[in-house]
């Protein structure tokens, strides 16, 4: 229904204003007496067999939703419905800050993606710990953590370090967004000294703690193998908890959108199916060269149960989904749970 229906309608709109009246309108159906209820009978897979143990947690599933979706912590017990296994909120940064000009999110209907030049986009810290603080307990939170666009160089180490002690007692992981290719002064975030230095003063903090969280590490899907080496050296030197591989695409190869339009749209994150395989291959060239030696979580162009199968099969632990939930629907997270449990 989702895809023959609401889809059509929903995408004859500008891809923003559908995303706040989507959400918009999930928090109100879920405020009817039943519909929560509803929402998980036809979408909640409840099995122990799904179960997965990573870095010291419990998911109820594999399936997740990537950040970018719940930027601001407003939906996510309500999402939580969909059936996901968890979800991760952000990117948060220490300001509140508008992001870039819009138009910014576009869709490539032909190609099942979407580029979006979001920048950053929230409400900032306090505000997402104040709906974090609204917290069911229904699912595992992640917190995705970056800079804020006019922070200077010097003083990036402090944006991550500001959001990670803040939102530390209200996530249950921690990802260190380094590669979101829509931020300025994008090149020091994938310095590897930067990175080594970022991800030990951040390290240093969490111990304070009397309870520490895992902290991952999103990369871009367009490292080519020294730098992915990079990143496997990285991971070993400061004992990393995970990765998420990937993060969008600034790469236009193979697209069918007519260069004309991708002119008109200009610079972008690409996300959705034509990064699919890149991420695909990523996440086997990680889980190869390292012999397995850390979790991976898996996201990039799964628009399918059996998309989702094959990040796993090279070496996936968890995969999220993101522009496969828009255009395919919520049932997509079901139908990747049941494969997932007949194939077992």
């Amino acid at each position: 229904m989702y895809k023959a229906l609401v889809r059509p309608i929903l995408f004859l709109f500008d891809p923003e204003k559908v995303h706040y009246f989507t959400f918009s309108l999930i928090r109100n159906l879920s405020k009817i007496p039943g519909v929560k209820s509803l929402f998980k009978t036809m979408y909640v897979v409840e099995d122990k067999q799904l179960e997965r143990e990573l870095f010291g947690l419990k998911f109820k599933n594999p399936v997740g939703l990537a950040a970018g979706f719940d930027k601001n912590a407003v939906l996510y017990n309500e999402l939580a419905n969909f059936g996901f296994g968890f979800i991760e909120i952000g990117t948060v940064t220490p300001k509140a800050q508008e992001g870039n000009p819009k138009k910014r999110l576009f869709r490539l209907k032909d190609d099942k993606g979407i580029i979006n030049r979001m920048g950053f986009n929230n409400d900032g810290l306090q505000a997402a710990i104040s709906q974090l603080k609204k917290n069911k307990g229904q699912l595992i939170v992640g917190g995705n953590i970056g800079k804020n666009t006019q922070t200077l160089p010097e003083n990036y180490t402090t944006d991550y370090l500001d959001c990670f002690n803040a939102l530390h007692p209200y996530v249950d992981y921690f990802v260190l967004n380094v590669s979101c290719p829509n931020v300025g002064s994008h090149a020091k975030l994938n310095d590897k000294d930067y990175l080594l230095e970022l991800i030990s003063t951040v390290q240093k903090a969490n111990a304070i703690f009397s309870k520490q969280k895992p902290i991952l590490l999103k990369i871009a899907p367009d490292l080519n193998a020294m730098q992915l080496d990079e990143i496997i050296e990285l991971i070993a030197e400061t004992n990393l908890d995970g990765v998420i591989a990937s993060n969008t695409s600034i790469d236009r190869t193979g697209l069918k959108a007519s260069d004309a339009r991708l002119n008109e749209i200009g610079n972008g994150g690409l996300s959705g199916q034509p990064i699919k395989d890149k991420s695909t291959k990523v996440i086997q060239y990680l889980a190869e060269k390292s012999n397995k030696s850390f979790p991976i979580i898996g996201v990039g162009g799964i628009h399918s149960a059996e998309d989702a199968l094959e990040k796993i099969a090279v070496g996936a632990d968890l995969v999220q989904v993101y522009t496969g939930f828009i255009y395919e629907g919520p049932s997509l997270i079901k139908r990747i749970n049941k494969l997932i449990l007949s194939n077992q």
